[in-house]
């Protein structure tokens, strides 16, 4: 082995275990251990909470062809880190399915941080990839807004970005939590 692949092989074990331990901080907070009542009970909570405090990001789902809440992404990282969350994908305000959103980095990092999310599905195309998708990751096609800016994005705005990613709620010691490379996979909870 070389020393390149020693230290892939050893970051991605250590991201795996990472990840391990981050399933179970989840089922501990109680989103991974009851299933989908657990679940909708969070994304409610995470809905109320978002629409309460951003009264525009209310408008901004009436909109949207779908809402992907996720309420609690639980990310960690020394040098290797990962993160993990789940949520439900809303249609109408009524959920159709359920997603994990796993995440593995490797690089300078060091602390721990929760934060909740949504993405807006601005058009039935972007909607349709995502559910059509094995393991949707996301990239360059998500604007991300502050959840203040949810009431003022135009309709020409929403047009020309497909998705539009919020986060909100951090709370920990990494700085700028951001969705780049988090991979969402359906799950049956």
């Amino acid at each position: 082995m070389t020393q390149v692949s020693r230290r892939i092989f050893l970051g991605m074990t250590g991201a795996g275990l990472l990840l391990s331990a981050c399933d179970g901080a989840i089922t501990g907070n109680g989103v991974g251990s009851g299933g989908a009542t657990r679940i909708d009970a969070r994304v409610n909570a995470t809905r109320d909470y978002l629409f309460d405090r951003y009264p525009g990001t209310r408008e901004l789902a009436t909109r949207a062809a779908g809402v992907l809440y996720m309420p609690l992404v639980t990310e960690a990282g020394f040098g290797v880190g990962g993160g993990y969350g789940r949520g439900a994908l809303r249609l109408n305000g009524v959920t159709v399915d359920y997603y994990s959103a796993t995440r593995a980095t490797i690089g300078f990092q060091i602390g721990a941080q929760q934060y909740a999310h949504a993405l807006f599905f601005m058009t039935q195309d972007a909607l349709e990839n995502f559910r059509r998708s094995s393991g949707w990751a996301a990239g360059a096609d998500v604007r991300y807004a502050t959840p203040e800016q949810g009431g003022s994005l135009g309709k020409e705005t929403t047009e020309l970005d497909p998705v539009i990613g919020l986060v909100f709620g951090q709370q920990g010691l990494i700085a700028g939590a951001t969705l780049a490379g988090v991979k969402y996979s359906r799950i049956i909870p």
